[in-house]
């Protein structure tokens, strides 16, 4: 008898357990910081998009205007210069009008300038309208991850602001996916014209967004942040101690600017931060991602199998890009760069050969979709999502906005060189030789990575901030 009731009560126990368990797997709290966090990573969604649709747009804009080499890379590039316009004055906007209206500001310019590239008239146009849109993805991709790490908890900011990355690569792989459709009418004015619809969703799911509590409590208006704090925490005294936390961090003064002028240190961080995201773009994945195509027509295919091999390796990259965020606090940033920097030195090098062999074959083909598909996830894996957390990492507290600022910029304006002078290479050097001058980079970035790069694995902000400050070289700031 009492085994018996040993076991009901087991039973019953087991079953509370199981209650518990799904109450807390469908928290309304936590479904409503997942439904916040994919809104606001849509701003990802709709940058993917852009940077994904002009590669099968380009060739059918260009034979309807007879446009040039030159015309086209600025059709290319013209987005990067909108961007490093829009990232310049994002820090201004979110901090006077707030992450959010930031968000529909972005959200809102870039369905005008995807709507003006549809119903573009002529190459100025066009370019005119990229440079639109470029403003709203440069906007968009400094506010996004900066209101998901204000509205996440300490548990989920790591994620959430890896989703936006995430995101990113899913708006190329779909953009890809929309031009293989249209691609069969050459219907440029279609591709582009889908972009505004993420555009749209997102325009229209930010408008429900709460603020960012860190924005209200630097506005002064601390109750409304508790109350959104309270609602997204479901915990009266972790809301009162994050608004503790906010208050002594907003202490520290921004003073980027003049710690640049006075301080060397700081100036390490800003100059690593710039090398950092020059060695991203200078690894070449932007060639691949803009003129992929173009590449797969250097390789003879024709044009329908050339926009579904550049569907299948958008696929690639977004796939990979769910290895870095599985590593990045096992392996660390150094082994993860070496591995992701040897890949793009040997896949590019192996490209350059086999352009340089004539292509005669199914095989050699074949080949070359191979090495560019493993060029993709090498840097999906590595430098593309690592030199963001790289730069966040780096920079002191009081120079944090200054120095993040400036490798953001950085990005966007080595983006443009690299989409501006493609073409013009490939034209010049040769599709073979402009690749193993790629290949060439990446092995040079390798070794900057073991001469310059810190390993900041397991260290505190506060502890890699100090012994840069000591002046401690800078690949030894961290581990």
């Amino acid at each position: 008898m009492v085994d018996d009731e040993g076991r009901k009560e087991s039973i019953n126990t087991s079953e509370n357990d199981n209650q518990d368990d799904s109450v807390s797997f469908f928290d309304p709290t936590r479904f409503k910081i997942i439904a916040i966090g994919v809104v606001a990573a849509l701003a990802g969604f709709m940058s993917g998009v852009d940077i994904g649709v002009v590669s099968g747009a380009l060739d059918f804009f260009g034979r309807q205007y007879h446009a040039s080499t030159l015309a086209l890379s600025w059709v290319v590039s013209a987005m990067m210069a909108g961007a490093a316009l829009g990232s310049v004055s994002a820090g201004w906007l979110s901090h006077h009008l707030g992450r959010k209206r930031s968000l529909i500001i972005g959200a809102a310019v870039f369905v005008v300038g995807a709507a003006g590239c549809a119903l573009s008239w002529s190459i100025p146009s066009m370019i005119s309208f990229r440079v639109v849109m470029g403003i709203a993805v440069g906007l968009s991709a400094f506010t996004a991850p900066l209101y998901l790490a204000e509205i996440a908890s300490e548990e989920s900011r790591g994620a959430m602001i890896s989703t936006y990355q995430l995101m990113l690569t899913v708006g190329i792989f779909v953009a890809f996916l929309s031009d293989t459709y249209f691609s069969y009418s050459g219907d440029w004015r279609w591709m582009f014209g889908v972009a505004a619809i993420p555009a749209a969703l997102f325009l229209v799911g930010v408008l429900f967004l709460p603020y960012s509590p860190r924005w209200l409590v630097m506005q002064g208006r601390h109750r409304e942040a508790r109350q959104i704090l309270l609602d997204l925490r479901n915990d009266p005294l972790e809301a009162a101690k994050e608004i503790q936390a906010i208050r002594a961090q907003l202490e520290t003064k921004q003073e980027g600017f003049k710690l640049f002028r006075t301080n060397s240190n700081f100036r390490r961080s800003v100059g690593l931060g710039i090398m950092l995201q020059a060695m991203q773009q200078f690894a070449g994945i932007n060639v691949v991602m803009f003129y992929a195509p173009k590449i797969l027509e250097a390789a003879h295919f024709d044009e329908q199998s050339r926009v579904w091999c550049t569907a299948i390796i958008g696929m690639v990259n977004m796939f990979a890009t769910f290895v870095a965020i599985g590593l990045v606090d096992k392996w660390g940033r150094k082994p993860i760069l070496y591995v992701g920097f040897t890949v793009m030195a040997v896949s590019m090098a192996a490209l350059g050969f086999l352009l340089n062999s004539g292509m005669g074959s199914e095989s050699s083909q074949l080949a070359a979709v191979f090495v560019l598909m493993v060029f993709c996830a090498g840097h999906a894996m590595s430098a593309g999502p690592l030199m963001w957390v790289l730069c966040a990492e780096i920079q002191p507290v009081g120079g944090r906005e200054f120095g993040n600022a400036v490798s953001t910029l950085t990005n966007w304006i080595t983006n443009m060189l690299v989409g501006l002078s493609a073409l013009p290479l490939m034209e010049m050097l040769g599709a073979a030789e402009t690749f193993w001058l790629v290949a060439a980079l990446n092995a040079l970035f390798f070794v900057f990575t073991k001469l310059y790069v810190p390993e900041t694995k397991g260290m505190s902000l506060a502890a890699i901030e100090k012994r840069l400050m000591s002046g401690v070289r800078l690949r030894s700031i961290g581990r």
